[in-house]
């Protein structure tokens, strides 16, 4: 715990409440969306727009971040916004306003994640991120975890009073937004931006970032084609015959794993690689889906969970470790933008056609094509994307 500074406690504390808040609701979400009139399809496509939103607001907010020198500030409104987000979901039932909502969550992701992870990775050495960048991830994962046991025991005192955690998940959203006052910027030395950044000017990075950065985004994006929402794994956990409670305990139950893992395979990663762990994760991943389809067995899908969150451990963290190793300080946020940029294109199609392939043909032919494909894209990490040393 020696290489955790303040300023990572503080970004984890922040990321620790607003997770409570995000995911005492990301449960019962698809519940209650099917309550107030949302198919499966239409889940999709929401959950689809919404990421896309988020992750092409990443990219840009990544690259004024790097641009103006400044992380705090983007850091402070992106959780304002994702904290106002939960009443609004309340007020109304009406879809359009729905996704609104919804958007001005994933906004405020957008906004702050560039200049949070560049901050994490200006704390961390390149021999130590994996361990930075994991703990911050068990601290955002714990509130996973915290945030779904309190709406589990409300839901358990008032069956069906969904509309209500909205309101009191604002309460923790409130205390995440009085932390990141706590939080100073490092004065950075940077050029003066002279002219308005359109908001497409990240992608511009892909032009001029370095051959490995492409290889390595390549393989990031393809799985994320095939990576949809994890509304549909608590769907399909529900559709087999899992009351409305367990699939939340099942969801508690892998954050609880994913939060456990996430700072011990840090370690592992920064030891044996980056590339090992993350390839470790993705045949997790795979045996994950397949397994989802061929079984409804209550005990099988709670060892699916639990394998489903040491690969989340052994994958997020790792990617966004993996992508600050490989570029240049001054455009870390830009690098992690982008990917994110490109992956809100990506993750959109993927919920989207994971929705319509539900609809169409049903669950599991759904989960054999995810596992399907990643088996390939595991393949491809293998033997075409390179171990490089850090850049400094």
């Amino acid at each position: 715990m020696k290489y955790i500074s303040k300023t990572v406690w503080l970004l984890s504390l922040v990321s620790l409440f607003t997770d409570m808040a995000s995911e005492m609701l990301y449960p019962i979400m698809p519940m209650y969306l099917q309550s107030i009139g949302f198919s499966i399809l239409l889940i999709g496509i929401l959950e689809g727009i919404a990421e896309a939103m988020a992750g092409l607001s990443k990219g840009y907010f990544g690259k004024l971040s790097d641009h103006t020198g400044k992380r705090v500030p983007f850091v402070q409104v992106g959780y304002t916004l994702s904290a106002l987000s939960k009443p609004m979901m309340a007020l109304f039932i009406y879809p359009l306003w729905i996704f609104f909502a919804r958007t001005i969550d994933r906004l405020g992701k957008g906004i702050r994640t560039g200049a949070r992870d560049a901050i994490l990775s200006d704390e961390a050495t390149p021999s130590t991120k994996g361990k930075i960048f994991g703990f911050h991830r068990s601290m955002d994962t714990l509130g996973a975890v915290l945030g779904p046991s309190l709406a589990l025991w409300y839901l358990y005192c008032y069956p069906n009073a969904y509309q209500s955690l909205f309101y009191i998940a604002f309460i923790p959203g409130c205390i995440a937004i009085l932390a990141t006052f706590l939080l100073k910027d490092k004065n950075r030395k940077v050029a003066p931006v002279k002219k308005r950044i359109p908001f497409f000017s990240f992608l511009s990075y892909w032009k001029t970032s370095p051959a490995h950065y492409k290889k390595l985004m390549v393989g990031l994006l393809a799985f994320t084609l095939f990576n949809s929402s994890d509304i549909f794994l608590l769907l399909k956990a529900k559709q087999s015959g899992i009351s409305d409670s367990m699939v939340i305990f099942l969801y508690i139950f892998y954050n609880l794993v994913y939060a456990l893992a996430s700072y011990p395979l840090g370690i592992i990663a920064d030891k044996i690689g980056l590339k090992k762990m993350f390839v470790s994760g993705l045949l997790i991943f795979a045996l994950v889906y397949f397994c989802m389809g061929l079984s409804n067995n209550f005990y099988v899908i709670g060892g699916i969970f639990l394998l489903y969150g040491i690969y989340a451990a052994a994958t997020e963290g790792i990617s966004k470790a993996w992508i600050s190793n490989i570029t240049a300080k001054k455009d870390t946020a830009t690098a992690i933008g982008t990917y994110a940029g490109f992956q809100s294109i990506c993750t959109m199609i993927a919920s989207s056609v994971a929705g319509f392939t539900w609809y169409q043909f049903g669950a599991n032919v759904t989960f054999y094509i995810t596992g399907g494909a990643t088996v390939l894209i595991t393949l491809y990490f293998i033997f075409l994307v390179p171990h490089l040393e850090p850049v400094d």
